[in-house]
């Protein structure tokens, strides 16, 4: 298994050393848990979620404007995890408009096992090293539980902190008490970070779509000006 220095040794640049002038706003991993006390149902709610936040006009304009760079990954247990879609630069209507179809139409790869949202911080992490060179580096986290496999996630936070990596989260309640305050203060890291809950998967695809407009469109649309 990896350590999590190496993971993060992939990653081709700290903040402070970037230099270059780019193009892309936003580079944003959206990481999805496929853990056990998520079923099929469930799981195909994210999905559609997803692609209907990505779709919403005021989203995918700012997408657009700021030529985001998305991925979608899947995770769960403590060597589980997956690109469902791969990076994909989002320079205009068609291109997004196929980002979206292949996320609401992404096959689960595991279905019964724990979580471990340490790893998943690390693979994602990881995943920006074939990303294209953007200003900011987002990992959207999506769960219902707290970690119970791997590497503690709080140690893997404060690492991608130091690398200017924010982790936002849309925590599902019902599974587990005390979810929201476990999020809060073990995972999500950076500037104006945040957590945005839902009271079941039912909820799931409105509140995406809130915390899409809360942290792509409001930045990127102001970024792009």
């Amino acid at each position: 298994m990896r350590t999590l220095r190496s993971y993060l040794a992939a990653i081709p640049c700290f903040v402070w050393f970037c230099t270059k002038a780019v193009a892309c706003d936003l580079a944003l991993i959206m990481a999805v848990d496929v853990s056990g006390s998520v079923d099929q149902q469930e799981f195909a709610t994210q999905m559609r979620g997803l692609a209907e936040g990505l779709r919403d006009p005021e989203v995918s304009d700012a997408l657009i404007a700021g030529q985001a760079a998305l991925m979608v990954v899947q995770w769960t247990g403590a060597s589980r995890q997956d690109v469902l879609v791969p990076w994909s630069v989002i320079d205009g209507p068609e291109v997004l408009a196929v980002f979206a179809e292949d996320t609401e139409n992404a096959q689960r790869r595991w279905r019964n096992f724990s979580t471990a949202i340490g790893e998943a911080l690390q693979f994602s992490a990881a995943q920006f090293s074939d990303a294209p060179t953007c200003t900011r580096r987002v990992i959207d986290i999506s769960g219902d539980g707290s970690s119970n496999e791997g590497v503690d996630p709080k140690d893997v936070r404060d690492l991608l902190g130091q690398l200017g990596i924010v982790v936002n989260a849309l925590v599902i309640e019902g599974a587990e008490e005390n979810i929201i305050e476990y999020f809060l203060q073990n995972v999500i890291s950076g500037s104006g970070s945040f957590v945005i809950t839902a009271n079941s998967y039912n909820e799931y695809p409105e509140k995406m779509r809130l915390k899409l407009l809360r942290e792509i469109a409001k930045q990127v649309a102001s970024n792009s000006k």
